[in-house]
């Protein structure tokens, strides 16, 4: 995957965190506040900003730097962390199904496979700005 598909898929990402996001605040807020949620939801919403963003600099990073090639590790991490552990706080939120919430954790470990692929493609590629 190059810098420019990552970049596509963090606008993406970012889109559906803002629409989620908004969605939660305004047309689900009755909903969340009934099942005591909004927390989990926000949690959800911002787990899911922070990642796209990441993925967002791996896409830049992958621009500036195409022969790190490790970088797709880490960039298919994040995106199974935001899908696995902030859809399934999503759906825990607005099905009240707990069991969701064993689910979770994949996406926390994604996201920790993500970070360490970060690491590993710099430690890896010892020149970071210049060639």
């Amino acid at each position: 995957m190059n810098g420019k598909q990552i970049i596509m898929i963090a606008g993406l990402s970012g889109a559906i965190a803002v629409g989620l996001g908004a969605f939660g605040a305004h047309g689900l807020a009755g909903i969340l506040a009934e099942t005591g949620r909004t927390e989990t939801f926000e949690t959800a919403v911002k787990y899911h900003f922070y990642h796209t963003l990441a993925l967002f600099l791996i896409g830049v990073l992958s621009i500036v730097k195409p022969q790190w090639k490790s970088l797709n590790f880490a960039t298919w991490s994040m995106v199974f962390g935001i899908i696995v552990f902030s859809g399934s706080l999503y759906i825990l939120s607005l099905s009240g199904v707990t069991w969701w919430g064993a689910v979770t954790p994949l996406g926390g470990v994604g996201f920790i496979l993500g970070w360490l692929g970060l690491f590993y493609s710099a430690l890896r590629n010892d020149q970071i700005i210049a060639d």
